[in-house]
């Protein structure tokens, strides 16, 4: 794939560091190097000591990526909601794991996607996952179609420029729910479980912000924004105020109102494009599942 800049300082640079302002790393820089890129100044070849001058023209060729053979395939078709060529959003069904683990090396999103990576016949065709998502929580998953794409994406990640909204249903002590809020509580791994965490105070900090957007007699919809990362930081910020997900039994939630899997779906999905710089949006309907529980709520109060 070919990327291009205009060098635009008056003052001299060294094509690495301005390759660097880039975001390109010193891992795709040998890349570049060993694995038949190419880096051109003016359409001349060049190493990365030639020092820039105002206007010229930078061309950086990278090296197509080879499927990593040990990904299956799986060829059950994905909702796409938004594609360029270096862009991937998708709808993850929930019961859908992410990526593949060591028991479980098929049926997830990324040996989906690598299905249809090869039936397009992209020529990059490794999978890079941006955003993950739990397996029975549904909603916008992003994938970058290729590793530059990916490190500069994981930039505005690591900077907190993602904004990711959730909705949930939750039961229990929803009479407590403030219109909004935010749950502020460490969390930890809880070493009883392989899997599950629990708030402690010596765990890192977790914030998730929340409005309140319908409250039942027994059945809440929240509307969820997180702050920070950790690993099942929503349900376990709601289960430590007395007010799980529903259907989600590890932490707690009710099973008896309705639904299969914890009530928990990403809606709300916002980014820079990593290259043009436009502010991204998309946006989901709650899902039908979970839309299905709201309404038998409301018809049996």
């Amino acid at each position: 794939m070919e990327f291009n800049w205009i060098f635009q300082k008056e003052a001299p640079q060294l094509l690495r560091s301005f390759l660097k302002e880039q975001g390109i790393s010193k891992g795709l820089l040998a890349k570049i190097k060993f694995q038949g890129g190419q880096i051109f100044v003016n359409q001349q070849e060049q190493n990365v000591l030639f020092s820039l001058k105002a206007n010229d023209k930078v061309t950086v060729v990278i090296p197509d990526e080879k499927e990593h053979e040990t990904v299956l395939l799986d060829e059950t078709p994905i909702d796409i909601i938004f594609e360029d060529e270096h862009l991937l959003v998708v709808n993850k069904p929930w019961g859908v794991s992410s990526i593949p683990a060591q028991y479980h090396p098929n049926g997830t999103m990324a040996n989906r996607v690598k299905n249809y990576y090869k039936k397009q016949g992209y020529l990059d065709q490794v999978v890079h996952v941006v955003t993950r998502l739990d397996r029975d929580t549904s909603g916008l998953m992003l994938f970058a179609k290729h590793g530059f794409a990916h490190a500069k994406l994981d930039v505005q990640l690591r900077e907190k420029q993602f904004i990711k909204k959730y909705q949930a249903l939750v039961a229990g002590e929803i009479n407590t729910l403030q219109k909004h809020a935010e749950i502020n509580l460490p969390i930890a791994r809880d070493l009883t479980s392989l899997l599950k965490r629990k708030v402690a105070a010596e765990g890192q900090q977790a914030v998730t912000e929340y409005w309140l957007d319908y409250l039942g007699q027994e059945v809440a919809l929240v509307d969820i924004q997180l702050h920070t990362g950790r690993t099942h930081q929503i349900r376990v910020h709601f289960a430590a105020i007395n007010c799980p997900l529903l259907g989600d039994d590890m932490y707690g939630g009710r099973l008896d109102l309705g639904g299969e899997r914890q009530a928990l779906h990403c809606y709300d999905l916002r980014f820079q494009h990593p290259f043009s710089g436009e502010a991204l949006a998309f946006e989901l309907p709650l899902a039908e599942d979970m839309q299905k529980v709201l309404e038998q709520q409301k018809n049996i109060f």
